[in-house]
């Protein structure tokens, strides 16, 4: 395919809709911006379009995505296209290719070639949330690149294992960069765009809806090598993932469940038709050793996810579950920092789960910038558990980036 401007595949993927089946449409007329040239007469011949796709493709023109243009840019938000460098490979094999990634972060993340998807539950078990997360950690630290949905549950855990191991991860999104869902998850989202990127196939603003979803899957296993299933039961959205995974030629892993746990009936399904049983990163990424060996260490996938620390830094679930910034919130306290004589901060107080270093390092942080440097100098600790550290803040929601290597409380 030609280059394209970005305003003609904005055009095309608004007309069409997220999810529509594009690869015929390029075949037949090479490049979204020769489609719009073409006219409505080209497009009733070439037998591609109904009725209402060619009103669809009437009704607007590509310089009406100038609203979409302008808050990319206020917001610095890459538009990744089948033109762009970032646009991932394994997405152009599709029949169904996104036409447009909006994304934040490194979107380089898309192209990475060890990309293990990770899906399950929102409302997941204790057992299922720490496989996650350990699972995760443990693949990231082998080498791997985690791929999942950024929502709540196995999702977030797959996210945070990734990160805590300052491996690679890239979440899709169901809905818009600028829409509010899932605001409780804004820390982690904030916190992935440092280790990978957030992206989405729909505009900035638009809202997520139950067929948002659906259509997002496509894109995790879409990009991935494999797609691995933890806590799923027989209606999960996770199920549609595996499914689409099947679909592209990916493979299906699942990490074997409770069999008196309903929300375990999806994933022992899967095992039971053919689904690869996961105990151990080894178990995934063996199956890619001979081809990309050479980007893994697969003697590091080997240690029993029985030895990996799980890092708890969401309160445990019952019935006064709070989330990350709630439970800061609630603990505030009137630990005063003075800055100057004419200007004080309340410092939150961070959750009893955080680790002894992570608390160790929030207490040398402040709302002035801090540089790693001196974070590791006045605490004595070793900058790979600085690093950790920070991490493990960061999804709490109460310390962030600054700039360069320069970190502050929230």
């Amino acid at each position: 395919m030609s280059k394209c401007p970005v305003e003609y595949w904005i055009w095309l993927q608004n007309a069409l809709g997220a999810g529509a089946r594009t690869d015929e449409i390029l075949s037949y007329f090479s490049t979204p911006e020769k489609l719009y040239l073409a006219g409505s007469k080209e497009w009733r011949l070439s037998g591609l379009f109904t009725a209402k796709k060619i009103e669809a493709l009437r009704s607007s023109t590509p310089s009406e995505t100038l609203k979409i243009l302008n808050e990319c840019r206020s917001k610095g938000y890459n538009i990744i296209t089948p033109d762009s460098d970032e646009y991932s490979d394994r997405l152009k094999t599709l029949s169904d290719m996104p036409l447009v990634l909006y994304g934040v972060g490194d979107c380089s993340v898309l192209k990475d070639t060890l990309n293990i998807g990770i899906v399950g539950t929102r409302n997941a078990s204790n057992y299922g949330i720490e496989i996650a997360q350990k699972l995760s950690f443990s693949l990231a630290s082998s080498g791997a690149t985690i791929v999942s949905g950024g929502a709540l549950g196995i999702d977030s855990e797959a996210h945070a294992g990734a990160m805590l191991a300052k491996g690679r991860t890239l979440a899709f999104l169901g809905c818009g960069l600028s829409f509010g869902y899932l605001k409780e998850n804004a820390s982690l989202r904030r916190a992935i765009t440092r280790y990978g990127a957030v992206v989405s196939e729909y505009q900035p603003f638009a809202s997520a809806s139950r067929t948002t979803f659906p259509i997002r899957n496509r894109l995790i296993s879409g990009v991935s090598l494999g797609v691995v299933v933890i806590e799923a039961g027989v209606k999960s959205g996770s199920l549609i993932t595996a499914d689409r995974a099947l679909e592209q030629g990916r493979d299906v892993f699942a990490v074997p469940g409770d069999i008196v746990r309903s929300s375990f009936d999806g994933t022992n399904h899967l095992i039971k038709n053919g689904a690869k049983p996961v105990f151990s990163a080894e178990d995934i990424l063996s199956e890619y050793e001979y081809l990309y060996g050479d980007l893994m260490n697969i003697d590091k996938a080997k240690e029993p996810l029985s030895k990996i620390e799980y890092v708890n830094y969401r309160k445990p679930k019952n019935k006064t579950e709070k989330t990350v910034e709630k439970v800061a919130e609630a603990n505030t306290c009137e630990k005063i920092n003075s800055v100057s004589e004419e200007k004080t901060v309340v410092k939150k107080e961070i959750p009893d789960e955080a680790s002894d270093d992570a608390k160790k390092v929030y207490s040398v942080l402040s709302e002035r910038e801090m540089h790693i440097d001196d974070i590791v100098r006045q605490t004595g600790l070793r900058m790979n558990i600085v690093l950790a550290s920070l991490t493990e803040l960061e999804l709490f929601g109460v310390v962030e980036l600054v700039s360069g290597k320069k970190y502050k409380i929230i």
